[in-house]
């Protein structure tokens, strides 16, 4: 689990592609205690240290992960959001963010105000409906607020500090983005759009039961 906090703007040092295979190397300066197996969520994608070497780390990447999110468009040199699996004695300063997306956005805009920078990500339906105003929503691992929703897209307001510790102003209109969705709200639409098995049970009660019972 991963709160959405930054730890670290890490460096993409090598990509190797073999089939569906795919790997990447990154080096970062949050590797003093990192242990090979550990997850670490790269641009908000949870993947598993296979290999340490110094500051650097290696992961593999399914062909499922390559398909729903932007890992995929990495390349040697490119920058990428780090954060480390949440300590059970660390700070939880962001929201609960899992490392398993939801899908991809696209950057639309990025525009000043004040000290802060808006930020308009366009987004499919699918992901769209669990957005809710005020609510959480990760944007390649950032934990940030949702401040503005229409109809294709939802924005959000990036203070400084998000911004000089983070990879999210880099970006340009047309760039992807990885998103997740608050994990409390995808919870609730399962319960609520799927029957319990007992629902699902047609009713064994009967006329003839009640009958065969006394009742009736």
């Amino acid at each position: 689990m991963f709160t959405g906090i930054i730890e670290d703007i890490g460096t993409v040092r090598s990509v190797s592609k073999s089939g569906d295979a795919f790997a990447l190397t990154i080096s970062s300066k949050i590797m003093d205690d990192v242990k090979l197996g550990d997850s670490i969520a790269v641009n908000g994608v949870c993947l598993t240290a296979r290999t340490i070497k110094g500051n650097e780390f290696t992961a593999d990447v399914m062909a499922e992960t390559l398909r729903k999110s932007s890992l995929g468009q990495l390349k040697p040199g490119s920058k990428v959001n780090l954060e480390r699996a949440l300590s059970p004695t660390g700070r939880f300063g962001g929201h609960i963010v899992s490392g398993h997306i939801d899908g991809t956005g696209t950057v639309k805009s990025i525009k000043p105000e004040g000290n802060a920078m808006w930020v308009e990500i366009a987004a499919p339906a699918s992901i769209l409906r669990l957005i809710i105003m005020k609510g959480s929503i990760a944007i390649d691992g950032i934990s940030l607020t949702v401040a503005g929703l229409g109809d294709a897209s939802f924005k959000v307001s990036v203070i400084p500090h998000t911004a000089s510790e983070t990879t999210l102003l880099d970006k340009k209109p047309g760039d992807t983005v990885n998103l997740e969705n608050d994990v409390i709200g995808k919870y609730v639409e399962r319960l609520l759009s799927t029957p319990a098995e007992s629902e699902k049970k047609d009713s064994q009660l009967t006329l003839d039961t009640l009958m065969t019972n006394g009742f009736i």
